[in-house]
């Protein structure tokens, strides 16, 4: 234990956030340069080293968060990098990006403020960067075996990381013109700068992973000839499909998907262009949802200088505690303020949210673009518009991020390796392929197969938009299910519980 009196005679303080203008002023992180340790380590000092410590239920990777706490909190950083990435491969990225279930799950939340320990985590890794912890992992030996991994974001790198390290010849595939997915082009850099991402793969192509950039499998190559030339294929494409807003005007110019128009940004911070095909600078923008992308579109617009924002959230505003139907150790759905809200309220002195209400239609003026956004209450149990409450709001710019409905369909990809979606519209793996399967009358034997042996499914791709942390946790996972096919056993960590381990598609 750290200190036993830690979590009583020390208040929670989380790391502070740049000023607000500062942060508006540039495209740099958040907390840049805001890591002070001699806080972190006495935060890590609240840490109570439970019995049963809930916080690593409450985390998928199951990190081992009580004995990086203690040494972060006695300094020793060494030892708290080597406990820290014996569970996650990314620890700089979950430090940066995870909403902290861990947090709602740490024992202090019963009745007090939890251990921030998601400063923690972020200190550890950057400190394991900063002073040379974080050294290539090359394998010993080759296995001979050869896998390939379809997908470039968190799960998919975490896949091949693992396999890599195992022995096997890992080569990743990724349609875009850059390695990362999602955390390359759809995280903002005020969220996760790209110097950490590259610095990864600095790091895995060191240790012997290989990538292929601009290569759409199922369109520039046959995923079927893929697989033939390796022993193992893992699909970690994510689940990129974009759910639409079916309302009349949706065809006006100036409206976009929240993905398209992060893309574009971060685009210009990679250094493509000077100024973003689509910007938000004085126009009027409308955020139609209320997720984690809706709010990095948020802290976006501001950075390009829109006029004014709104974000609409078509769920009612939530309460300041816990409903009794999310007890402790469940992460709650409670009142939360990001980074960009904060910004927002700084410059106007107003939340930019609207709750309870839906979009009913785009109204654009001669030439074809929008101009306007007709919009209504709902009731909250059935979404259903309230009569009388519709009102008209100025919208130059509505970006639509209403999250995703699973991996995209009728590709090349799904065709050419026999993939079939569950009942969730995510591609079917494990009991849910079995059953799919034997309902179409195929053999027994080839049940939980999709016809080419080892094929795997990681992350979004099977699982649904979740979180990076399960990203990281499931192509971790992965690795161990597929390291068995290869092998006949594994001593790869699998972090997922059994009920939900993702093995064979």
């Amino acid at each position: 234990m750290t200190d036993p009196h830690g979590f009583l005679r020390t208040p929670r303080r989380p790391v502070p956030a740049r000023p607000v203008q500062e942060r508006l002023s540039d495209w740099n992180e958040v907390y840049a340069g805001q890591a002070r340790l001699p806080l972190v380590s006495e935060q890590a000092g609240r840490c109570m080293d439970c019995g049963v410590p809930f916080c690593h239920s409450g985390c998928p990777l199951g990190n081992l968060i009580p004995e990086w706490n203690a040494y972060a909190h006695k300094g020793d950083w060494w030892a708290a990098a080597e406990r820290l990435h014996a569970t996650n491969n990314f620890p700089e990225f979950t430090g940066r990006l995870c909403p902290a279930p861990c947090e709602d799950a740490c024992v202090l939340t019963i009745n007090a403020d939890p251990v921030t320990i998601k400063n923690v985590e972020q200190a550890i890794a950057d400190q394991s960067w900063a002073r040379g912890y974080t050294a290539p992992q090359p394998p010993a030996r080759s296995t001979g075996r050869t896998v390939a991994v379809i997908g470039s974001g968190p799960a998919g790198l975490a896949a091949a990381q693992q396999l890599t390290r195992a022995g096997h010849a890992v080569a990743v595939y990724e349609r875009a013109d850059r390695i990362g997915g999602l955390l390359r082009y759809g995280i903002p850099a005020f969220k996760l700068e790209k110097c950490h991402l590259d610095r990864r793969i600095d790091q895995m192509r060191a240790e012997g992973t290989t990538f292929r950039t601009g290569v759409d499998i199922g369109h520039d190559l046959d995923a079927g000839e893929l697989a033939s030339r390796h022993d193992a294929v893992v699909v970690a494409v994510g689940a990129t499909g974009r759910r639409e807003l079916p309302v009349p005007g949706r065809e006006l110019h100036g409206i976009h998907q929240a993905m398209e128009y992060l893309t574009l940004a971060n685009r210009v911070a990679e250094g493509d262009r000077d100024v973003p095909v689509v910007t938000a600078e004085g126009r009027n923008v409308v955020i139609v949802g209320g997720g984690d992308t809706g709010s990095d579109c948020l802290g976006t617009v501001l950075r390009q200088g829109a006029a004014s924002v709104v974000q609409l959230d078509i769920n009612p505003e939530p309460g300041d505690i816990r409903r009794d139907s999310e007890p402790w150790p469940v992460y709650p759905k409670v009142y939360r303020i990001s980074h960009a809200h904060q910004e927002a309220r700084e410059q106007d002195g107003t939340d930019p949210r609207v709750f309870s209400s839906a979009t009913l239609s785009f109204e654009g003026d001669r030439s074809g673009r929008v101009r306007a956004l007709r919009l209504a209450e709902v009731e909250p149990r059935d979404r259903r518009p309230r009569p009388g409450t519709e009102r008209v709001i100025p919208a130059d710019l509505v970006l639509l991020a209403l999250g995703f409905f699973g991996p995209e369909r009728d590709t090349g990809l799904m065709r050419q390796l026999g993939l079939i979606l569950d009942d969730r519209g995510n591609f079917a793996r494990n009991a849910a392929f079995a059953a799919a399967t034997a309902e179409a009358g195929e053999p027994a034997g080839r049940a939980g197969r999709t016809g080419t042996d080892g094929l795997f499914i990681a992350g979004d791709a099977g699982r649904g938009q979740s979180l990076v942390v399960w990203a990281i946790a499931e192509g971790r996972s992965v690795a161990a299910a597929t390291d068995r096919y290869l092998n006949g056993s594994t001593a790869l960590p699998a972090p997922i519980a059994p009920q939900d381990r993702p093995l064979v598609a």
